[in-house]
């Protein structure tokens, strides 16, 4: 059994679909950001960084914090949605490390000028609503010839990223201007362990669609 320690965010989206996807069985506990539930002491024990997701896997007792850290332990104890060819390996790796050197940051800094703080700084809402574009271009060519973003597999850097571009209407980017994001998007989004990971733990109004 895994304790999941996490909020309605893209990075908290990531675990709980990972667990999903692997029917794993889970217990989640709500970390409210909002209320700064982040920086309670037993939360800090598990998670030093105060930030979520976080887990606790009661099978060994390994606490871990980290997204892409915990998908990729998830993935090793399942043996899903990591592949193990040579390639496609370290391919996974490679976008997954994509997502979160890039995608997340990039994105986050997007969201944090352009939704929650309109108008505070116009040089810093146009870099990165621009970096936002430049890196929806890089996916949408890495999808040109490509199924999923490893290759031809469904891994846990689709898995990483996907929630991140489920929040293109925070960004403001138009996702009409990248044809393969929007078709690998979509068929992420009709995954049914997609649909129900993205309500924990707080239930949305739907998955957003372009």
């Amino acid at each position: 059994m895994i304790d999941l320690y996490t909020w309605s965010t893209p990075n908290g989206r990531k675990v709980s679909i990972m667990l999903e996807e692997c029917g794993l069985e889970y217990t989640t506990h709500a970390i409210n950001i909002g209320k700064d539930e982040q920086f309670q002491p037993h939360f800090l024990e598990i998670a030093p960084n105060n930030r979520i997701p976080a887990i606790v896997d009661n099978d060994n007792g390994l606490t871990l914090f980290e997204s892409g850290a915990i998908l990729m332990y998830l993935a090793e104890k399942t043996g899903k949605f990591w592949p193990q060819d040579f390639e496609e390996k370290w391919r996974t790796v490679e976008w997954l490390m994509w997502q979160m050197g890039g995608v997340g940051p990039m994105i986050g800094q997007a969201h944090h000028f352009i939704k929650n703080n309109k108008g505070v700084s116009e040089y810093s809402e146009e870099r990165y609503l621009n970096e936002s574009k430049r890196l929806y271009g890089v996916l949408d060519r890495r999808l040109e010839d490509n199924e999923y973003m490893a290759g031809g597999e469904y891994t846990i850097a689709d898995i990483a990223t996907w929630p991140w571009i489920s929040r293109f209407e925070w960004h403001t980017v138009d996702m009409n201007e990248f044809p393969n994001v929007v078709r690998w998007y979509k068929a992420i989004a009709a995954r049914p362990a997609v649909e129900k990971g993205y309500h924990v733990p707080v239930e949305q109004p739907g998955i957003p669609m372009p």
